[in-house]
């Protein structure tokens, strides 16, 4: 029976031979990087025995792509990692001059190690704003039970759309690379947009917002919400209150109301919500929502399935 094993890319097989150089085990090695155990020993015997960092040569029809296209190609990727497939074969065909399919260049970019995935959201971040965000990360470095007491909340938009991922080419280390993230805006789909809170102990109320929020619209949301929430938890003088610093939450109104009621709040950094772990419950709502049997055909119906999902996230995915 013939040998169909998945072919390592270059770049992989010298990550292998450069950690085996470096003193490493085979079974380092293995774990380090996540390779059958017979795929690291076949590399290093091959490297020892013939200085080869690439797989012997076999027989059978010749290659559609040589190394010099194969650099073309990787090049087309890394200088945008959102172009399509459709896209990358035709740049290709320009190169090569050849009529060659997508399902050839799909097959070469998966033995370069690249994979269409779909890109994740992330808001774009300034410079700037990096360093503050790290900052604001260094200060909290020991913290630990901390953590169990701060009510992180935020506003979220819902749509009632059709899927709308978009697709990256990558690498697996290359999921949280900049090039690879697809940016978020704001767009004018017909959408239901809601406040939330919640602890790791339980979620707290899911509120429909409805028009343009100022101030008192958000003082009124926090009087009318935050405060029982806050007056039903145990040990409720430890907690503290995260919100980012939108506007309405930081205006002169908001922060005399917080601190005449006494809620303590957690510095936030700007350009921040992939660091509140309550984005991870906007999209655990949208994954219930995706899977219930009917989608919601309005925006009142749209709230109605929000608030029933919502009601229904475990406690085991508020600890995690």
């Amino acid at each position: 029976m013939s040998d169909k094993r998945h072919e390592l890319s270059k770049f992989d097989r010298g990550r292998i031979v450069s950690a085996h150089d470096a003193g490493m085990s085979e079974r380092q090695i293995v774990e380090m990087y996540g390779f059958a155990k017979t795929t690291v020993h076949r590399v290093i015997k091959s490297f020892e025995e013939r200085g080869l960092t690439k797989p012997a040569p076999r027989s059978g029809r010749p290659p559609k792509l040589s190394n010099e296209d194969k650099f073309q190609l990787v090049q087309i990727v890394e200088n945008n990692h959102h172009t399509s497939l459709a896209e990358i074969t035709a740049q290709m065909r320009d190169i090569i001059q050849d009529d060659i399919s997508e399902r050839t260049i799909q097959r070469a970019l998966h033995v370069e190690g690249y994979f269409g995935r779909v890109g994740i959201r992330k808001p774009f971040v300034s410079e700037n704003n990096r360093v503050k965000r790290l900052n604001w990360a260094n200060e909290r470095i020991s913290w630990s039970s901390q953590w169990k007491f701060v009510i992180w909340s935020d506003e979220s938009r819902y749509e009632i759309s059709g899927d709308n991922r978009k697709w990256v080419w990558r690498r697996p280390e290359q999921k949280m690379d900049i090039e690879c993230l697809i940016p978020t805006f704001k767009s004018g789909n017909k959408s239901v947009m809601i406040w939330g809170c919640f602890t790791r102990f339980g979620v707290g109320p899911l509120v429909r917002l409805k028009g343009r929020q100022a101030a008192v619209d958000y003082i009124e949301v926090l009087k009318n919400n935050l405060l029982p929430f806050l007056g039903g938890l145990k040990r409720k003088k430890r907690f503290i209150f995260q919100e980012d610093n939108a506007p309405i939450h930081t205006a002169k109104k908001s922060n005399n109301w917080k601190k005449e009621n006494g809620i303590p709040c957690l510095p936030w950094p700007a350009q921040s919500p992939d660091l509140n772990p309550i984005e991870h419950l906007w999209d655990e709502l949208e994954r219930r929502l995706r899977q219930r049997n009917e989608p919601p055909n309005t925006e009142d119906e749209l709230f109605e399935f929000l608030l029933d999902e919502w009601e229904k996230i475990p406690k085991s995915v508020l600890e995690n």
